[in-house]
């Protein structure tokens, strides 16, 4: 049993698909579901359920979850502990973090890091915000970033950048002329939203909530998985959608969206990490390089 087989599990495990957990680890399908296969044989264990196309947890997957991570956390500890050691010459930084962010926020802040600490190897898997927060928990991301409110008492939390998102709509919809929506207007569209779990999702119905509107109230066309589908769903005349400006900013300047006027509170990216666990160099590096961006 090796520590690539235990990470190849719980991402499969956390998933309960192998293309998905191929398409987080960078890897092919084929060599996902090898490790399992050969994880499986190794421990004379079955571990998933495959009917059909589905996986889920077998009994023992489920008793053998916990212990997984914990060991993965255990051994990323301890060469943490070690690469420490020689400073920011090597180490390994792991980061979740939802789509908005892994997609629209960090990938120029994690190429700057590189090229300040180019003996530091980063890996950065992607969820939505209950996700990371997972990840981090189980001592599987070494920083967890997430969008919107963050109810996660047992993790250390830290703003580090702040939008205001934004309902887009094509630009032949009624909503495109720029006139202030009414509550009223908002409850009677067709709405194409992220699924449960997303920060942006949350975020949006968290900030409609304060104006008197339930979950309920909205029509909800379509839930997609991500905010490219999303986003590109709006475009095709589906409905409207609440995103990240970072989102759609190139399409409202290509004239594919627009953005309808009503005013959403500003929400916060956040960073979590776990207090209990050990807090590495290059953690800490990444935390102070985002100084800037929440300035």
């Amino acid at each position: 049993m090796t520590l690539e087989q235990l990470r190849i599990f719980i991402a499969v495990a956390e998933r309960e698909h192998v293309t998905r957990a191929a398409q987080a680890l960078n890897l092919t399908q084929a060599a996902v579901s090898a490790s399992i296969a050969a994880l499986e044989a190794q421990t004379g264990t079955m571990l998933f359920d495959r009917v059909g196309r589905n996986i889920a947890l077998t009994p023992a997957g489920r008793l053998f979850l916990p212990e997984a991570r914990e060991v993965l956390a255990r051994a990323h500890a301890a060469r943490a502990l070690l690469d420490d050691i020689s400073g920011l010459a090597r180490g390994e930084l792991r980061l979740h973090a939802s789509q908005t962010i892994a997609s629209y926020f960090l990938p120029a802040l994690i190429a700057g890091f590189h090229a300040r600490h180019p003996g530091v190897a980063l890996e950065l898997a992607i969820g939505n915000t209950a996700q990371a927060e997972q990840a981090v928990r189980a001592g599987i991301a070494d920083l967890g970033f997430v969008e919107g409110s963050v109810e996660a008492p047992d993790l250390t939390v830290s703003a580090v950048a702040t939008e205001e998102m934004g309902i887009y709509v094509p630009p032949t919809h009624p909503w495109a002329d720029g006139h202030a929506l009414t509550i009223p207007e908002l409850t009677r569209g067709a709405w194409v939203f992220r699924e449960q779990g997303s920060g942006t999702r949350e975020a949006f119905l968290a900030a409609l909530s304060t104006q008197g509107v339930a979950p309920g109230a909205l029509t909800i066309v379509l839930t997609l998985p991500s905010n490219e589908a999303v986003r590109e769903a709006v475009i095709a005349g589906a409905g409207a959608a609440c995103l990240s400006p970072l989102v759609c900013s190139r399409a409202v300047q290509a004239g594919a969206l627009a953005r309808a006027n009503f005013a959403l509170p500003a929400r916060h990216f956040y960073a979590v990490r776990h207090p209990q666990r050990y807090f590495t160099q290059a953690a800490r590096a990444f935390l102070e390089a985002l100084r800037p961006a929440s300035a």
